[in-house]
């Protein structure tokens, strides 16, 4: 089965349409494409892409700038929507929701780690992990207790009245990825969640990692650093929009 869809040359080419999801699958993306409109021009960030994430895979997304990860990583987390095609979390179709709906399927299914942490500077670490809890309307002493859990399973328990002036960078990356898993969502989104972080430090965040995969958590990570790429156990390597390559790598 084929479908049409005319590239910036203005010729219509013929791109297969890929099977249904797998019912086993996480995350389905099926022939995605992203386009955006420059002037006169069309700009393909991503060109009929697709591929699929099960339960408890610890994936990394690679390219070099200008590849279409970031865009990538924007529709997989749910902050944009696909041109065309479609895409599935957990047997939602996401990529025909409203912003309203994708709003809830985001709270409620991903969590996410940036480069720069994105704490409040005048907050304590734990009143950071608890802020999903408090906006899904938690009880304080329920979030407080939850809150607590997340940072101790990132190893900072004793540390949760700190403000981020008084944490290392790698504390305040735990810090953010406890405010990610706090919510118990079904996948972890990590965006250069090493960049900010010196050798030393990286290398500890990535065995941090790999220990929230080895306990059952959904990891993707997105980098353009090939040795951050190699520490997860699956590489999707994008290039011009489209997959070069999807490969398993042998632990």
């Amino acid at each position: 089965m084929y479908r049409f869809m005319e590239e910036e040359n203005g010729q219509a080419v013929a791109t297969s349409v890929a099977a249904e999801p797998d019912a086993r699958s996480m995350i389905s993306m099926r022939n995605i494409w992203k386009t955006y409109q420059m002037g006169t021009e069309q700009l393909h960030a991503l060109r009929d892409v697709s591929f699929d994430v099960r339960k408890n895979e610890y994936v990394a997304i690679i390219g070099p700038s200008g590849s279409g990860k970031s865009t990538l990583m924007n529709l997989i987390g749910c902050l944009d929507s696909p041109s065309s095609g479609e895409y599935w979390i957990n047997g939602n179709l996401v990529s025909e929701m409203e912003d309203d709906e994708l709003a809830r399927i985001r709270n409620r299914e991903i969590g996410f780690v940036f480069q720069t942490f994105n704490l409040l500077p005048r907050a304590t670490a734990l009143h950071n992990v608890e802020l999903p809890l408090i906006y899904s309307g938690m009880r304080a002493g329920e979030r407080h207790d939850k809150a607590v859990a997340a940072l101790t399973s990132v190893e900072l328990g004793e540390r949760y009245m700190h403000k981020p002036n008084e944490l290392s960078g790698g504390q305040r990356q735990r810090v953010a990825i406890a405010r990610a898993l706090v919510n118990h969502p079904s996948i972890l989104l990590a965006d250069e969640p090493t960049g900010a972080l010196d050798t030393k430090t990286s290398y500890e965040i990535m065995a941090l990692f790999e220990k929230l995969h080895e306990e059952g958590n959904t990891i993707i990570l997105v980098t353009h650093e090939p040795d951050i790429a190699e520490r997860a156990h699956r590489v999707i390597t994008i290039r011009d929009g489209r997959i070069e390559s999807d490969e398993r790598i042998k632990k």
